[in-house]
C-alpha cells in the first residue's frame, strides 16, 4: 500500500547534538565534558555527503577514544550510506556494546530490518524505546521499524513523540497519520494529513492517503483541491499519486472522469518501470515446469499453526483475514514476506529479486522441512504466539502454494476468487507499493487481465497436484451468504464455530492495506459488479477474458 509510514527515514545521524530537537542526544552525553573534534568533523562530512572525509575523521575518533561508542557508530553509518549495510551492522553493534544510546539502537534496528533480521530489529527497537533520552529522528525511526514488523499499534507512541518534539517535520507527521489510519484513529489521521497539506499544498502522499481514508460524497470531497494540486505537480511521482487520489474520489461520487485519470497515471508508471508482462510470464512458466515434473520427495514441518490467505490482490483477502482473526484461536500476522524469503534463502540463488525463474528451479532441491522451519522462524517475529493459530495474508503466496503444501503439510490455505472483471478493475484502480515488483502488472489493463489468466491457470494446477489443500472461496458468495461461507471457511481451517467471526468489522486490530476502510464496516455488496461503471473503457478486457473462456457476464 502506498500511504504507509516512510520506512526509509533519513539515515544520517544527528549533526547538531548540542541544540534543538536533538536534546536527547545531549542527555546521553551529559557525562562527557567535551565532544572530540573528530566527531564533529565526521558528522559534518557525513551530513554533506563526503563519505571519504567522514570515514577519515571517524577512524581518527576510534583511534583517539576506542572505548567510546561514537566512532564505531559513525563508521557504521558511513558504511550504510555507501550501501554496505552488512558491513555497517557489526560496527553499530560495537557502538552499542560500548554504551547503548537511543540513536545507535534505532539505526541498528533500521539496518537489521533491511537485512530481514526481524527478531534482532525488534529487540533493538524496543531497547531504544526503553531509554529515557530519545531524539525526534530516533523516535521516528523506531516507529518505522515497528511498522515494518506489523506492530502498528506500538508504532503510534514513538511517532506521536517524534511529532511532539518536531511538530513542523512533515515526514514525521505523515508517519503518525499513516499509523493512525491503520489503527482506526481516522479522525486523528485526517487532522494530520490536513496539517501536512496546509504546510505543503502539493504533498502528493498526503493527498492520496486522505482520499483513501474514507468514502467521499458529492457534498464532501477534495476534488477541486486535487485538481489544483495536479496542475502544479512537481514530479511524475507526485502526479501519479494525485491522479490516483482524484480517480478514487471521482469514483466515490460517480464521476466517469475517474477512468481517464487512472489511465494517464498508470500509463506513465508502466513506462517508468519499463514493465513487460513477459517478466511475470517467465515466473509462472518456471513454477508450472518445476511442479509438473518429478517433484523431489521430502517431509515438511508438521506445525499446524499457519493459515495462508492467498489470491489476487483486492479480492477479499483482507476481509477473510479479519474474519479469521476475529476467532479467539487466531491472530493476524499481516502480509508476511516469510515464505518468499524462506524459499529464496534455501534455494541458494544470488539474484537480487525474491522470486525469479532461477530461484524457483533451485528451490525444488531444498529440503521442504527446512523451508517450513525457516518460514516459521521468520513468521514468529510478527505474531506473539498468544493464540494457537495465525494468518499470513500475503496475496502473492498463491505463487508458493506448492512450496507451502510440501513445507507445511498441516497448514491450511484459502484462496479468494472474485469476478474476473471486478478483479482486473480493482487492481488497476489501486495504487500498490509503487516500488514492489509483485504489482508491476497492475498499471496496464491488459497486463492485469493476462496476469489474472495465469493466476487462474496456476490455481488449477495446485488443485490437481494437492486436491483438497486449498479452499476456493468466492468473494461474491461470501457477500451473499456470510454465515454459510464463514462456517465453510472455519471448517476448512479446523476452527470451531464462533459468532464473533460474523462481527469482523468490530475487530480492533490494525489494518495496513487499501481495504482498511471497507473492513471496518459490516459486509456489503458495494464492490460487486463495480467494473460496469466503466464498461466502455474495460470492453477490450472483457472481450479478451471471454475469449479465454472466463465467465464475464456477472
Amino acid at each position: 500500500m502506498d500511504p504507509a509510514p516512510d520506512k526509509r527515514p533519513n539515515s544520517r545521524p544527528n549533526s547538531a547534538p548540542n541544540s534543538g530537537p536533538n536534546a536527547g542526544l545531549d542527555a546521553n552525553r551529559a557525562a562527557t565534558p567535551q565532544i572530540h573534534p573528530s566527531e564533529t568533523q565526521a558528522r559534518a562530512a557525513l551530513k554533506r555527503g563526503d563519505l571519504q572525509a567522514a570515514a577519515t575523521a571517524a577512524k581518527a575518533l576510534v583511534d583517539a577514544e576506542p572505548d567510546r561508542p561514537e566512532g564505531y557508530f559513525l563508521l557504521g553509518m558511513i558504511a550504510a550510506e555507501a550501501g554496505q549495510v552488512a558491513k555497517a551492522v557489526p560496527l553499530i553493534q560495537a557502538a552499542v556494546q560500548r554504551g547503548p544510546q537511543a540513536e545507535h539502537l534505532a539505526q541498528l534496528a533500521r539496518l537489521l530490518i533491511l537485512l530481514r533480521r526481524d527478531g534482532e530489529a525488534a529487540e533493538a527497537a524496543r531497547r531504544a524505546l526503553a531509554l529515557e533520552s530519545q531524539d525526534a529522528r530516533s523516535l521516528d525511526t523506531i516507529g518505522c521499524v515497528l511498522a515494518r514488523l506489523g506492530e502498528h499499534e506500538a508504532s503510534v507512541a514513538p511517532f506521536t513523540a517524534a511529532v511532539e518534539a518536531e511538530p513542523d517535520n512533515i515526514d514525521y507527521r505523515y508517519n503518525l497519520a499513516a499509523a493512525s489510519g491503520f489503527t482506526g484513529r481516522n479522525e486523528d489521521a485526517r487532522r494530520h494529513y490536513e496539517a501536512i497539506i496546509a504546510a505543503d499544498p502539493g504533498n502528493a502522499r498526503a493527498h492520496y492517503a486522505l482520499a483513501i481514508l474514507s468514502r467521499q460524497s458529492a457534498d464532501s470531497n477534495h476534488i477541486p483541491r486535487l485538481k489544483a494540486a495536479l496542475a502544479k505537480a512537481a514530479t511524475p511521482g507526485d502526479a501519479l499519486r494525485i491522479r490516483y487520489a482524484l480517480a478514487k474520489e471521482m469514483e466515490d461520487v460517480g464521476d466517469a472522469e475517474a477512468f481517464a485519470h487512472l489511465a494517464a497515471a498508470n500509463a506513465g508508471q508502466k513506462r517508468e518501470l519499463r514493465y513487460d508482462f513477459a517478466q511475470d510470464a517467465a515466473i509462472f512458466d518456471a513454477i508450472e515446469a518445476a511442479f509438473s515434473g518429478a517433484v523431489p520427495a521430502g517431509d515438511g514441518n508438521p506445525d499446524p499453526s499457519p493459515i495462508f490467505v492467498v489470491g489476487m490482490p483486492r479480492t477479499g483477502t483482507t476481509l477473510v483475514d479479519r474474519i479469521l482473526s476475529s476467532h479467539p484461536d487466531v491472530t493476524s500476522a499481516g502480509e508476511l514476506q516469510a515464505m518468499p524469503l524462506a524459499v529464496k534463502r534455501l534455494s541458494g540463488t544470488r539474484s537480487r529479486t525474491i522470486v525469479d525463474p532461477e530461484t524457483v528451479r533451485q528451490s525444488m532441491q531444498a529440503d521442504p522441512a527446512a523451508i517450513g522451519s525457516a518460514y516459521l522462524a521468520q513468521a514468529g517475529h510478527h505474531h506473539a504466539g498468544e493464540t494457537p493459530r495465525f494468518t499470513d495474508k500475503l496475496p502473492a503466496n498463491f505463487l508458493y502454494v506448492g512450496h507451502i503444501a510440501r513445507a507445511l503439510p498441516h497448514a491450511r490455505i484459502v484462496c479468494l476468487r472474485r469476478n474476473p472483471m471486478d478483479t482486473v478493475w480493482s487492481n488497476f484502480k489501486n495504487l500498490f507499493a509503487s516500488e514492489s515488483a509483485y504489482y508491476a502488472y497492475s498499471y496496464d489493463l491488459m497486463d492485469t487481465a493476462r496476469y489474472y489468466a495465469r493466476f487462474d491457470r496456476l490455481m488449477a494446477l495446485w488443485d490437481r497436484l494437492f486436491p483438497g489443500r486449498v479452499l476456493s472461496l468466492s468473494y461474491e458468495g461470501l457477500v451473499a451468504d456470510q454465515e454459510g461461507q464463514t462456517r465453510r471457511l472455519l471448517d476448512h481451517c479446523g476452527l470451531t464455530w464462533d459468532a464473533a467471526c460474523l462481527s469482523f468489522h468490530e475487530n480492533t486490530a490494525a489494518v495496513a492495506t487499501p481495504s482498511a476502510a471497507q473492513v471496518r464496516r459490516p459486509i456489503n455488496a458495494d464492490g460487486v459488479g463495480k467494473w460496469r461503471t466503466h464498461a466502455e473503457g474495460l470492453e477490450p478486457v472483457r472481450a479478451w477474458l471471454a475469449q479465454q473462456g472466463f465467465d464475464v457476464s456477472a
